[in-house]
């Protein structure tokens, strides 16, 4: 978090400095603030780590943003289709979320997901019960939301 924040003071000083406050000079401040955060991150310890988290975040962006695609499209498909092809179930995954801010986080990204719809929490937080539209392979279905966990938990970890 700390890196994060000297990041948009970095960004900051860059538009002030430049007397200009566009969109595109609050980027390029990000971009050289950054860059700065990079070269002294071995010196100062406090920035430990946060160099690798902006390309894990951009991944993970990417990633989101394909899966979101393909289930829009699946779900686009079945309801423009006759033959509905849904099999509506419920599952519970296990957690490898430990926090509360973990758990919110995965739980809305499965949400956000069309065709998936967290439901509940077990009480010891260990398991996510999702309700899902196509449940025709549950094995496949709970490896993707796995994997969607794992890369979401690689941001906070």
């Amino acid at each position: 978090m700390t890196g994060a924040i000297w990041n948009l003071l970095l960004a900051l000083a860059w538009v002030i400095l430049g007397g200009e406050f566009t969109g595109i000079n609050l980027v390029v401040g990000l971009i050289f603030g950054y860059v700065t955060l990079v070269l002294i991150e071995p010196q100062v310890p406090a920035l430990k780590g946060y160099p690798g988290r902006i390309p894990r975040i951009l991944m993970f962006i990417g990633f989101f943003i394909k899966e979101l695609i393909l289930a829009n499209l699946r779900v686009a498909f079945d309801i423009l289709t006759p033959p509905w092809h849904m099999q509506p179930g419920v599952i519970a995954m296990p957690l490898k979320a430990e926090t509360e801010l973990e758990i919110t986080m995965v739980a809305n990204l499965i949400s956000l997901t069309p065709g998936t719809l967290s439901l509940d929490v077990s009480d010891d937080k260990r398991v996510l019960y999702i309700h899902a539209m196509f449940l025709d392979n549950e094995e496949e279905l709970r490896q993707s939301l796995q994997e969607m966990e794992s890369r979401a938990l690689a941001l906070f970890r």
